[in-house]
């Protein structure tokens, strides 16, 4: 008994650890985001340049996530882990000392590489310290981060800025990096030596798919007035060419950087589909929301954020219960109990008008954020009870990506709806029904997840 206590706390240490180096570039991303203008005046720059500081960080974390998936491997997930918090700290504390928009944006990259490294390495570690009949409890705290760092980061970023300048937020992220790095140093296993990674990288791999998927994003970021637009049309056409070629590179090569004979199995295949899905009408609600409170209710901005809180704290309840019965029961029914609440919740904002209570709205993204954890969760279990341990880096990556390239999707189908309407309310319940179809065909999904895992019992995988 005293053995298990004293794994179970390890366990929960290295949970907590990862969690905390886990959360820094969400709160990072969120909290810049909401300080472009500020940006824009203090370094005497365009509202557009000051924007790449973000979008600049988005992109090093999108083509350093394939990377990440070899290096795992190759080097140990403690190393890697060490190493992303070192680049991450030297980046962050370099935007703190940044003279002009240009060396803001050069060292917002660097911050970026180091998220890059931290982002999928967050699952990896987790996973492997959870193992298969423990991944839906484990998921279910990662999705505690997953679930407020969104709302949290724009709520932080503005206190900070009307407490202090715009240093003082990259300066929180030094001193919230070094205390993750001290912690993960003391906290997190050694790599076993006896375990040697890949000893090649496919470099043709990571040099299509990494500035391919960041192409996308990068087109889906730029989506201000129209899919037609060239800033748009451009990256999202090569961004489809460099992936179509690792398409066809990785079908010819024995070991690629990310082998697409995963989705060959029916599990994984739904796994990540349902959290990209996931991804996409999350994150439309999370833009849409705000909006819809400014527009109909006449909040500032700051108003409009804190009213978001329900919907991460749904999340954030939801995700670590689910997580655990998941592991006793299966992801199924769990699932698709979550997924019919997200559905109902999402039916509601179809109907809102600026005449209905806020209370109404606060409910229905509070009953939203609940059924999104009741789903996302056991879905991230049901992936790890999926994968043998040798695959789990490339099916952290594969998720990660999928979950990042639908959140750009939902943000940037937010702009084209709210811009291309009459008014913002009729684009802002065009959302909402976007989200609501993305829903039900998460719901639709749901029966194509692994059934529950058995112990002593291995899971196949294609």
């Amino acid at each position: 008994m005293s053995s298990n206590s004293s794994l179970d706390r390890r366990l929960l240490a290295t949970i907590g650890v990862v969690l905390v180096g886990g959360l820094l570039g969400i709160l990072n991303s969120t909290m810049a985001a909401v300080a472009t203008g500020t940006l824009a005046d203090a370094l005497g720059t365009s509202l557009s340049a000051a924007g790449w500081a973000s979008t600049g960080f988005l992109l090093a974390v999108t083509a350093t996530i394939p990377f990440t998936t070899w290096a795992a491997d190759r080097f140990g997930g403690k190393r890697l882990w060490v190493a992303g918090l070192i680049v991450f700290v030297a980046g962050s504390l370099a935007a703190a000392l940044a003279w002009d928009v240009g060396s803001l944006i050069v060292f917002r990259v660097l911050q970026g590489f180091g998220a890059g490294l931290l982002d999928p390495l967050v699952l990896i570690l987790l996973a492997r310290a959870a193992g298969p009949h423990r991944a839906g409890r484990v998921m279910g705290l990662m999705g505690v981060v997953l679930s407020l760092g969104p709302v949290l980061g724009p709520i932080a970023g503005g206190a900070i800025l009307g407490a202090s300048t715009w240093r003082a937020m990259f300066l929180v992220s030094v001193v919230l990096g070094v205390v993750a790095l001290v912690l993960a140093v003391r906290v997190i296993p050694a790599d076993d030596p006896a375990v040697p990674g890949p000893a090649r990288l496919d470099v043709v791999g990571l040099a299509l798919l990494g500035p391919g998927f960041a192409a996308v994003v990068l087109g889906l970021s730029e989506t201000a007035g129209a899919f037609t637009a060239w800033q748009v049309l451009l990256p999202l056409v090569a961004g489809a060419v460099l992936l179509a070629s690792y398409g066809m590179h990785a079908l010819r090569r024995r070991a690629p950087l990310i082998d697409l004979r995963l989705f060959a199995g029916r599990g994984f295949t739904a796994s990540v589909t349902i959290m990209g899905l996931g991804g996409l009408g999350l994150f439309a609600a999370l833009f849409a929301l705000p909006l819809y409170y400014q527009h109909a209710h006449g909040h500032g901005v700051s108003a409009a954020g804190l009213l978001m809180a329900p919907l991460g704290l749904g999340g954030s309840v939801a995700m670590p219960l689910a997580g655990r019965l998941s592991d006793r029961f299966g992801a199924r029914g769990l699932a698709a109990g979550g997924a019919v609440l997200a559905v109902v919740s999402v039916y509601v904002l179809t109907r809102v008008d600026p005449g209905t209570p806020e209370w109404v709205t606060a409910l229905a993204a509070l009953a939203y954020g609940l059924g999104s954890g009741c789903f996302s969760a056991p879905t991230m279990g049901s992936l790890y009870r999926t994968l043998p341990p040798e695959r789990v880096a490339q099916g952290s990556s594969v998720l990660y990506m999928l979950n990042q390239l639908g959140a750009a999707l939902g943000v940037a189908l937010v702009t084209l709806a709210v811009q291309g309407a009459g008014d913002a309310m009729s684009g802002l319940r065009a959302v909402f029904w976007l989200a609501l179809g993305v829903n039900v065909v998460v719901l639709a999904l749901v029966p194509l997840l692994p059934g529950r895992a058995r112990a002593g019992v291995p899971v196949e995988v294609a």
